[in-house]
């Protein structure tokens, strides 16, 4: 048997992981310069305000998840999955062309419609990896590559935000350089879903149905159908709900509690990715090759107790008045400012030890004629959730006008209250289904 760490030089799997990497890394250049792009009004055609826009385009990359997943998830059980990889790729570079002409002319809806049109393809996309990951891999191989998957997508969003903002800052407003980079991008993703390999079909006499309100309530009520899975799946989307609700805030804490400038924010998302990274790999090391469990209460430990942490950190935070600390300045200050970064690269570490065996767990043990279908499943949930986490951290901060800290503390009880139900209601179920699983 080969060795886990050859995962990666494997023609079964390194065209995969580098198609979702580039994809993954184009998706998070094209919206990081959108998001610059908004802020500094380097489009002449911009009238909304900035945090409308942001809004509005947080809302269009998200709005596709709830519409078509339940429509990707059957195309992906339907047809070779390799093949739909590439339609997928290809589709990605006319999007890129699309956003390069609202670039170059300064067009606002034609960037928008294309940030729509990446998160729609980003849909279709997501239930035939997930689903081709279980057939590539041995079942041993299962948490391996599922965590060099998480670390690689962490790294592509880092790497994403910091190749889109650099591109924006050294170009000058010259639009032209970060329509040449997202196609370039594109095209790299594209040569290399030539080398997936092609997969067997899993479910051919499935009837489309292009009705999506309807399939997405059929393909929710079948996940829900296996008591085991929709577990899986609500844990994932916790995940989802938790992440979004702590990343949103990372700018409002960085300005407000930590006196800094966006430099600042860019370095906390940076410690979060890097930290997810790390979890993600070492979940593996010491939770082993096997699908197991083992892993996700101490992540769910680690998501309250050092969300208590950052909290407690930030209240030690001194006042500041004057200009915002730059990137140098925030290292200059007292201890109080290590213990934020400690503190979120801590829950990144802690998301990886939960997210990747969860997510091992939705393939291993999806019935595999309807894998495609459960993936999709879980990312109309995690769309569900990461839109409750929105209302959520609105109505504790805006309407509410509770602290920030408070909210960190708030969802890191829920976390605690909601993991310890998903436990007590998930071991059981996995303790029978894993002898199904060696067999």
């Amino acid at each position: 048997m080969k060795k886990n760490e050859h995962l990666l030089k494997s023609r079964r799997f390194l065209p995969m992981f580098l198609t979702q990497f580039f994809g993954a890394l184009n998706d998070n250049v094209y919206k990081q310069a959108l998001l610059l792009v908004f802020t500094y009004g380097w489009i002449s055609q911009q009238s909304a305000n900035v945090s409308t826009l942001n809004n509005l385009a947080a809302l269009l990359f998200i709005l596709p998840y709830f519409i078509f997943s339940a429509t990707a998830g059957q195309l992906a059980d339907k047809y070779e999955r390799a093949q739909l990889v590439r339609a997928i790729k290809l589709l990605e570079i006319i999007i890129m062309l699309i956003g390069t002409v609202g670039f170059i002319l300064g067009n606002l809806w034609l960037l928008l419609m294309a940030l729509f049109l990446m998160g729609a393809q980003s849909t279709f996309f997501g239930p035939i990896k997930y689903a081709i990951l279980p057939e590539v891999l041995k079942p041993h191989e299962l948490m391996s590559g599922n965590a060099i998957f998480q670390s690689g997508t962490s790294i592509a969003i880092l790497l994403g935000m910091i190749l889109g903002g650099a591109v924006i800052s050294v170009s000058a407003g010259n639009l032209v350089w970060i329509s040449l980079t997202v196609v370039i991008i594109a095209l790299i993703g594209y040569a290399s879903s030539r080398f997936v390999l092609t997969q067997r079909v899993t479910a051919p006499d499935i009837q489309i149905d292009w009705n999506f309100f309807r399939t997405s309530f059929q393909t929710f009520k079948y996940a829900k159908s296996l008591p085991m899975i929709f577990l899986i799946l609500l844990g994932n989307s916790w995940y989802w709900f938790y992440g979004a609700t702590y990343l949103t805030q990372i700018p409002q804490l960085t300005q407000q509690n930590l006196h800094a400038s966006e430099n600042v924010v860019s370095l906390l998302l940076t410690l979060f990715s890097v930290g997810i990274g790390v979890g993600s790999l070492l979940c593996r090391k010491i939770g082993g090759t096997d699908v197991n469990i083992k892993m996700v209460p101490i992540g769910a430990v680690g998501l309250t107790v050092f969300a208590f942490y950052l909290a407690g950190a930030l209240a030690f935070v001194p006042e500041k008045t004057g200009a915002l600390l730059g990137l140098a300045e925030v290292f200059q200050q007292d201890w109080s400012y290590y213990h934020v970064m400690c503190a979120v690269t801590l829950l990144g570490i802690s998301g990886g030890f939960y997210i990747v065996p969860l997510y091992a767990m939705m393939q291993a043990y999806s019935p595999r004629s309807h894998r495609a279908r459960v993936v999709a499943a879980n990312n109309i949930l995690n769309a569900v959730f990461m839109v409750s986490s929105a209302i959520f951290s609105i109505l504790i901060l805006s309407i509410l006008k509770i602290d920030l800290k408070i909210l960190f503390s708030i969802t890191a009880v829920l976390s605690a209250v909601f993991t310890f139900w998903l436990l007590l209601k998930l071991k059981p179920m996995l303790d029978t289904a894993q002898d199904s699983l060696e067999d």
